[in-house]
């Protein structure tokens, strides 16, 4: 597979590369990638055929749309080319109580915010970044199709949000005529597969994109973690990390590693490339802080792992799932329509 292998984002016509460039690390030298790797980052991605790259108002203060805009401001032949999509939701000054959430006030300040540190007059997706539990569903619907109706924005989507509300703000916007939602981004990998439930059973049902972020469980996943070295040289955020690293963790690792030594490969190029080849995967989110952690997540796209191993590794990270799917597995119901595992369900959209 390659990045120019383009999906479509749900029941839209928007094409984008399996892999989709996150950059939260954009703009901070202390943890992430400082303004000059940044765009080098940006740059590979770009040259191996990737066109869709995930930004948000408040990664880094507003610092990574802004090293994006830098980019698009001297490459402005590039901006029809290139999906861009930023979020809103989370606070850029906390002792604002409107500057917050998903209100129109926050949201209408914030458009302008992103547009303005992006040097561009419209995004093509526009995340709602988290629920917000004030704001009523109507008002957030609403106001995204204001920004839709207005040129702003191409497309919505919904991050991090429960299935109940994804459901209720979808159906809502089918029933009154609003832009309908492409997407949903929620946390999926080996090690955090809970979305499986009501999140993986709304997206086909509301033909809804999938695109998982931390796909490589804030590098757990890159073997760079073991049974003797718990903390080794750029581990990451701990308070992330510390819950998985347990004995669980480490018999998947090594499961990960012997398919990966098969295959000449990486630990996170099988990790990765299990999440992809997940049936309602549309387009993964990656992170890079080096060009060669950017070289390591796209040569993930040269796996395609057999049934046999997508299972095997499924097998050992099965989910306890919320009510009622263990009382209905029970009497035989499947979690998911026509399928009693994630790896049969067939996606409604591609």
């Amino acid at each position: 597979m390659k990045l120019t292998d383009y999906r479509t984002l749900g029941r839209t016509g928007l094409r984008v590369s399996p892999l989709a460039l996150g950059t939260m690390t954009f703009g901070d030298s202390s943890w992430g990638a400082d303004d000059e790797t940044s765009t080098a980052i940006l740059e590979r991605y770009l040259e191996a055929g990737g066109n869709f790259v995930d930004t948000a108002n408040a990664y880094m203060g507003g610092r990574s749309e802004e090293v994006l805009g830098a980019y698009l401001g001297k490459n402005r032949h590039m901006r029809d080319r290139l999906v861009v999509a930023s979020k809103v939701a989370l606070s850029m000054d906390p002792t604002d109580p409107n500057n917050g959430g998903t209100g129109r006030k926050a949201v209408r300040r914030h458009i302008e915010d992103s547009l303005r540190r992006l040097g561009t007059d419209y995004l093509d997706l526009y995340w709602q970044h988290n629920w917000d539990r004030h704001t009523p569903l109507e008002e957030t619907m609403s106001t995204l199709d204001d920004l839709v109706r207005e040129g702003k924005v191409r497309y919505v989507g919904l991050s991090d949000t429960p299935a109940w509300a994804v459901a209720r703000m979808a159906t809502l916007a089918e029933w009154r005529g609003w832009t309908t939602v492409a997407a949903i981004q929620v946390e999926y990998n080996l090690l955090e597969r809970t979305s499986e439930g009501e999140l993986f059973g709304v997206a086909p049902e509301l033909g809804l994109g999938v695109m998982p972020w931390s796909p490589l469980a804030n590098g757990v996943l890159t073997g760079k973690y073991t049974r003797d070295d718990s903390n080794p040289d750029g581990a990451g955020r701990s308070m992330f990390v510390g819950r998985h690293l347990n004995e669980r963790t480490y018999s998947l690792i090594d499961a990960l590693r012997e398919i990966a030594t098969t295959r000449n490969t990486t630990v996170a190029a099988v990790a990765l490339a299990w999440v992809r080849q997940q049936p309602l995967v549309t387009s993964t989110v990656i992170g890079a802080r080096t060009i060669a952690q950017l070289d390591a997540n796209l040569a993930s796209l040269d796996v395609e792992l057999s049934e046999d191993e997508r299972n095997d590794l499924s097998a050992r990270t099965t989910p306890d799932l919320n009510f009622p799917a263990g009382f209905l597995r029970a009497f035989g119901v499947p979690a998911q329509q026509g399928t009693t595992s994630i790896n049969g369900i067939t996606a409604a959209a591609r």
